[in-house]
C-alpha cells in the first residue's frame, strides 16, 4: 500500500501547477467537435461490413435498452439511420473533424506530461499536429467501428441477462457491463498512450495505466446509464430549453471520461520513470 501511495503522490506532484480540470476541459471541446463525425464514420464502417439493416436493427435494440427518462432511443436512432445512408465523399470530410480528438488529447497529454515545475515539451508545429492526426486514424476507422460493434452486441446481451428480471439478473448484467466495457475501451486507451502523447511511456507502464483507467472509466459509465434513468428536468437551469440542459450534460459526462484519461496517461508516465530509475539502481548496485 505503501507504494501505491507513493506512486499516487507523484502522479500529484507532476500534475502541480497543471489544472487537471482545465486541461480536461479543453481536450472535451475538441472532443464535442469529433464526436458526432466519429460515430458517423463508425457506424457507416459497420453498414459497409455487416449490412445497413443490420447495423440499425442493432442500434435500434440497444436505445431501447437504455433508461428512457430523456429519450435517448430518438437520438441514437437518428444519428444511425443517418449515418448508415451517408455517400462516402461526406464520409470522408467527415474525418478531418473526426481526428480533432486526437490533437486535442495530444495537446492534454503534453501539459501533463512533465512534473508541475517543468515546462511541457514543444511539438514542432503543425508537423506534430498533422503526425497525430494521422496516427490516429486507426483507432478511427478500425478501432471504434469494432468498439462499436462490440457495445451493440454487448447490449443485447443485456437484454437477455435483464430478461428473467429480478435482482441478480441486473446485478449480473452490471458485472458483464463493466467487465466488457473495461476490455473494449483498455486497448483503444493503450493505443493512445503509446502513440499519441509527446512522450510515451513503456509498453508495461502503459498496459497498467490503460487498463486501470479503463476500469474507472467503465464504472462511471454505468453511472451514466444511471443518470439516463433519473427524471430531472435538464433544462429548468437553462430557462426551459431541454435541449441545452442535454448538450451540457452529455459535456460534463465526456469531460469526466477525459480527465480520468489524461490522469492515466500521467500514471502511465510516472510508472514507467520509477522503473527506469529502478533499473538504473539495479545496475548500478550490480
Amino acid at each position: 500500500m505503501e507504494a501505491v501511495r507513493s506512486l499516487l503522490r507523484g502522479v500529484q506532484e507532476r500534475l502541480r501547477r497543471h489544472d487537471l480540470y482545465l486541461i480536461s476541459a479543453g481536450i472535451t471541446f475538441y472532443a464535442a467537435v469529433a464526436l458526432l463525425p466519429w460515430a458517423v464514420i463508425s457506424f457507416r464502417l459497420l453498414a459497409a461490413v455487416v449490412g445497413a439493416e443490420q447495423v440499425v436493427r442493432l442500434a435500434t435494440a440497444a436505445a431501447g435498452a437504455l433508461p428512457d427518462a430523456h429519450d435517448p432511443e430518438g437520438v441514437v436512432t437518428a444519428v444511425v439511420t443517418t449515418a448508415v445512408q451517408l455517400p462516402w465523399p461526406l464520409v470522408a470530410v467527415a474525418v478531418l473533424p473526426a481526428t480533432l480528438w486526437a490533437e486535442g488529447l495530444r495537446r492534454g497529454f503534453a501539459r501533463v506530461s512533465t512534473p508541475g515545475q517543468e515546462l511541457p515539451p514543444s511539438g514542432p508545429g503543425r508537423t506534430a499536429t498533422w503526425r497525430v492526426r494521422l496516427a490516429s486514424l486507426p483507432l478511427l476507422l478500425l478501432a471504434a467501428p469494432a468498439v462499436v460493434l462490440g457495445l451493440l452486441h454487448l447490449a443485447r446481451l443485456l437484454l437477455r441477462v435483464l430478461e428473467p428480471g429480478g435482482a441478480g439478473a441486473v446485478a449480473l448484467a452490471v458485472y458483464v457491463a463493466l467487465n466488457a466495457v473495461w476490455l473494449l475501451l483498455s486497448p483503444v486507451l493503450l493505443y493512445a498512450y503509446r502513440l499519441l502523447g509527446p512522450v510515451r511511456p513503456s509498453w508495461r507502464a502503459a498496459l497498467w495505466a490503460s487498463f486501470g483507467t479503463g476500469a474507472f472509466i467503465s464504472g462511471f459509465s454505468q453511472g451514466a446509464v444511471l443518470f439516463l434513468a433519473i427524471p430531472v428536468d435538464l433544462g429548468a437551469p437553462f430557462g426551459g430549453f431541454g435541449a441545452v440542459g442535454a448538450a451540457v450534460a452529455a459535456g460534463l459526462w465526456l469531460w469526466a471520461f477525459t480527465a480520468m484519461a489524461v490522469y492515466g496517461y500521467a500514471l502511465g508516465l510516472e510508472v514507467d520513470e520509477r522503473s527506469r530509475a529502478g533499473g538504473r539502481h539495479r545496475t548500478r548496485g550490480a
